[in-house]
């Protein structure tokens, strides 16, 4: 009860316009972290540990009423920014998500996609919340806004999700590392005969998307010790010894072995079509386009 109860507050309040059209809307969570949480504890006597904030120059603890921020400028020298230096840096505090652009969904790179939300309607936004959903759903087109969200601005996408309009933070531009930093190894030099067999294990592997099959097994295992140590007992977990090598000497080889063992664990092969279904434009494309609901 006490999840689904934090889950309905609004972490922010505002309105969503575009054009001169402005919907009132709530921003709520669209994910729950399950993983568990640890705290440092003395290993003598089990009592946590508190930190402190230490002035290095004094060598003593600072009250969070004597804390400014500074930006380091230059080894050891830094710039006070006050509130009101942040606050002049937002320009305007506005509590409105503004949709700047309309785009296909396929040309956003994934990298640039972060943390999702919830959008909501509000009192009276209702009817022009579905007007906006249905026409972004039958134009294809996800929305590019730009919004003020505990002090920072957020460049953030806006999209249909079923029934719901979801908003997903963005990086910037400038926040992305180019792939042409790195040296990457070129097609040209790729035999056919391993390209082919590259595929066929593809196409073997091919399947559905299906998100509540994968599990966080981790977290699982944890929870299961926590929950036994809980009560004074100890358990032991078998661990799957699966032999890997970093070196590749025989990629064939390998290739065929693998091939092998999916025919054997996956007896009815797959075409990749299933798992590619919607995602034209361009190679690995994030959306694909929503369906609309009955």
């Amino acid at each position: 009860m006490e999840a689904k109860e934090n889950m309905a507050r609004a972490l922010w309040k505002g309105s969503l316009a575009f054009g001169l059209v402005n919907i009132p809307i709530e921003l709520h969570a669209a994910v729950r972290d399950h993983r568990p949480r640890f705290r440092l504890l003395h290993a003598k006597d089990q009592s946590p540990i508190s930190f402190e904030r230490v002035c290095v120059h004094e060598g003593r603890p600072v009250a969070w009423g004597d804390l400014v921020k500074g930006y380091e400028f230059r080894k050891g020298q830094f710039v006070v920014l006050t509130k009101e230096d942040f606050r002049a840096a937002a320009l305007e505090k506005t509590r409105r998500i503004d949709i700047l652009d309309f785009v296909t969904a396929s040309e956003i790179d994934d990298r640039f996609f972060e943390t999702p939300y919830y959008l909501l309607p509000a009192g009276g936004g209702e009817h022009a919340y579905a007007v906006l959903r249905e026409a972004m759903r039958e134009s294809d087109r996800i929305g590019v806004a730009k919004f003020i969200l505990r002090e920072t601005q957020h460049l953030a996408a806006v999209e249909v999700i079923d029934q719901a309009l979801v908003l997903t933070l963005l990086r910037f531009a400038d926040e992305l590392v180019s792939t042409e930093e790195f040296s990457l190894p070129s097609h040209d030099a790729l035999k056919k005969n391993e390209l082919e067999m590259a595929k066929t294990l593809v196409g073997h592997l091919a399947a559905k998307w299906q998100p509540d099959k994968y599990t966080d097994d981790y977290r699982d295992n944890l929870m299961r010790i926590i929950q036994a140590k809980a009560k004074g007992k100890k358990i032991t977990l078998e661990e799957k010894e699966v032999p890997r090598q970093a070196e590749v000497i025989n990629l064939m080889e390998r290739l065929r072995r693998s091939l092998a063992e999916t025919r054997t664990s996956r007896p009815a092969a797959r075409t990749a079509t299933a798992s590619a279904s919607g995602r034209k434009g361009r190679p690995g494309a994030r959306r694909q386009k929503k369906t609309r609901a009955a």
